[in-house]
């Protein structure tokens, strides 16, 4: 720096002495119209150094004052985004510290000002949603509806969560509505496929997904009890549909066309008699339940017989029977006997087996057993015995 402002002297000096040191000092003459200006060559030439050094500084100073205004405007016009930023990143943990109240009033605060609006919003549904506070939740998800168009925007991800909330709300038509916008992904994503089954059980579209249970079943992701839960659902509303809508005639054309492995499923053959029950056709439903019973060995299947409305039980009794010919003290087959007496009102019976049952060491039945013989010594007018049983079922 001393350097540079000894140059300039020097540089002003060299300037002052050089015409002096010539004997001739030299003029300058400028004349604008009425107006001339008459100067030395040392006068005029100092002065525009001055005014050029004058210029420099000035520009220096005028930098530094408009980087200090570009960044004071910066502060100011962003300060609202950064204290949306702030909201959003409280809401976000108090999401995942399970604080909804909380991270719904600052998700939604956030939502605009933070540019954020889509995953702001989906989150506050979600808070809603766990509140249970169903008019907060359509709110949101209306909030965001347009913006699920562009799935590389929002992800999949999001898709999911929108139409699980929206199911969760009964909003059928609109989780539909972004399903069958999304379609193409149900064959390459297991967790839309899963929201798809859920949704088409809820339309009662019963047969197309006992096609999709086919795609279920190969799934890494859906559990085996939740595929067995669709299957019970759909199978029973499949079965039904074919003997309201046609005859009990296309019901059992359905059920031959039914692949082996599948006819051989719990969920299948339970749901099957249901319906076969329900309708009384006896015939078939003897031909599917006498090899079960005779076998024994599907425990599990037995004891949803139990609770079939069954009319005709005469050569599922004698299969019975046969089994406790050679064990009389089997829980198993007590219980089958009683509830297979009890269908076709054969009361003493009922009364026996069930006696038998209840006085096997380690309380070998279930509340299923209680109610039935509950209701069998009703029907004998063995009012106290009656409520002495119901009695065991509150103590169960």
């Amino acid at each position: 720096m001393k350097r540079i402002i000894f140059i300039i002297v020097l540089f002003f000096a060299a300037i002052a002495i050089s015409p002096i040191l010539i004997g001739e000092k030299g003029y300058i003459l400028i004349a604008m119209g009425n107006i001339t200006i008459e100067s030395t060559v040392v006068t005029a030439t100092m002065m525009l150094v001055a005014l050029f050094i004058t210029l420099v500084f000035s520009l220096k100073i005028l930098r530094g004052g408009l980087n200090l205004s570009i960044g004071t405007w910066n502060k100011i016009a962003f300060a609202s985004q950064r204290k949306a930023m702030r909201n959003f990143n409280k809401g976000i943990s108090a999401y995942i510290l399970g604080d909804n109240q909380q991270a719904e009033h600052l998700l939604v605060k956030s939502a605009e000002p933070s540019n954020l609006e889509h995953i702001a919003y989906l989150l506050a549904a979600s808070a809603a949603d766990k509140q249970g506070l169903a008019s907060n939740t359509k709110h949101y998800l209306a909030q965001i509806d347009d913006s699920q168009k562009n799935l590389k925007d929002v992800g999949l991800e999001s898709v999911l969560i929108t139409v699980q909330l929206l199911i969760n709300h009964e909003e059928f038509s609109q989780a539909r509505e972004l399903i069958d916008n999304h379609h193409k992904h149900i064959g390459h994503d297991d967790r839309l496929l899963s929201l798809e089954i859920e949704l088409s059980l809820i339309e009662k579209r019963y047969s197309y997904v006992v096609d999709q249970l086919v795609a279920a079943r190969k799934s890494k992701i859906i559990t085996d009890e939740k595929v067995e839960n669709w299957e019970s659902v759909a199978f029973l509303g499949a079965f039904n549909e074919q003997i309201q809508q046609h005859d009990k005639d296309t019901l059992n054309n359905y059920w031959n066309n039914l692949a082996r492995k599948v006819k051989q499923r719990e969920q299948v053959i339970y749901a099957y008699c249901q319906v076969l029950a329900t309708h009384n056709i006896n015939q078939p439903l003897s031909k599917i339940l006498l090899p079960v019973v005779k076998k024994g060995a599907n425990e599990k299947l037995l004891k949803q017989i139990r609770k079939l409305p069954l009319t005709h039980t005469d050569e599922l009794i004698q299969a019975v029977q046969k089994h406790l010919h050679h064990d009389q003290h089997s829980a198993k087959w007590l219980s089958c006997l009683a509830h297979l007496a009890a269908c076709t009102e054969q009361w003493p019976m009922a009364e026996k087996a069930f006696n038998s049952l209840v006085q096997l060491e380690g309380k070998q039945y279930d509340k299923t057993d209680l109610q039935t013989f509950s209701k069998v010594l009703e029907k004998q007018d063995e009012l106290p015995k009656a409520i002495e049983v119901l009695n065991k079922i509150v103590e169960y």
